[in-house]
């Protein structure tokens, strides 16, 4: 399941991202993170790991745990790791799949928030390889792209200014997809009852019951 998360952080946070990315972080050839396979098709700059740059992944990481429909799709236990990349003139990532163990945890989603607009440079397209075909993903600035870890998928080759999103991944409590997209779908029906503001809604109380139960089965903590 692909989830496209409109505004997925504060606009006072993404300046901080911008202005960080833009001025006050120190960027470093992107191989020296990628694995043997990856660094063949990886071309970008991500940014060096520093105080400021830390505690900017932490409000960012607050942020995106709070989001409440990213809560609603991923589940998340924690978000694994977090990388503030750089595409310049010419940069691009060639098809790969990530890690599906990043510092000792099992990656089960992953997610793009970009941060400058599509105004401000030419190609540099998310692009996702699904069953059905090809799909790329061009976003505003403040939008996410929230995907499974599993697919193959590919950065476009930047033709024109800068690209600069933060990469992250995620490690969900639901460990299979299948269950997380079926829960997904449970809480829409669950907000759509909610909207109804009635006291007594017996069928909500079902669907909440459905939800704790298929969590309890479900869940690995």
């Amino acid at each position: 399941m692909l989830l496209q998360i409109a505004q997925a952080i504060p606009s006072k946070l993404l300046a901080r991202c911008l202005s960080l990315a833009q001025e006050g972080a120190s960027f470093v050839d992107g191989k020296e993170t990628a694995g043997w396979h990856a660094r063949e098709r990886k071309n970008n700059l991500q940014a060096r790991p520093s105080h400021l740059v830390d505690k900017l992944y932490k409000e960012v990481e607050k942020a995106l745990l709070q989001h409440e429909l990213l809560a609603a799709a991923a589940r998340p236990k924690n978000i694994v790791r977090m990388q503030l990349s750089r595409y310049e003139k010419g940069m691009s990532y060639g098809s790969h799949v990530d890690d599906a163990i990043m510092l000792g945890q099992r990656t089960d989603l992953a997610f793009t928030l970009f941060l400058n607009s599509p105004d401000q440079y030419e190609g540099g397209a998310l692009v996702i390889d699904e069953a059905s075909g090809e799909r790329a993903f061009r976003m505003a600035e403040g939008a996410m792209l929230l995907y499974p870890a599993t697919t193959l998928h590919r950065v476009e080759e930047v033709t024109k200014g800068e690209r600069l999103v933060i990469v992250g991944w995620i490690r969900s409590y639901i460990a299979n997809a299948e269950e997380r997209e079926l829960l997904f779908d449970l809480e829409r029906v669950i907000a759509m009852h909610r909207q109804q503001q009635s006291s007594n809604n017996p069928a909500l109380d079902l669907l909440l019951k459905t939800r704790s139960n298929l969590l309890r089965r479900w869940a690995q903590d």
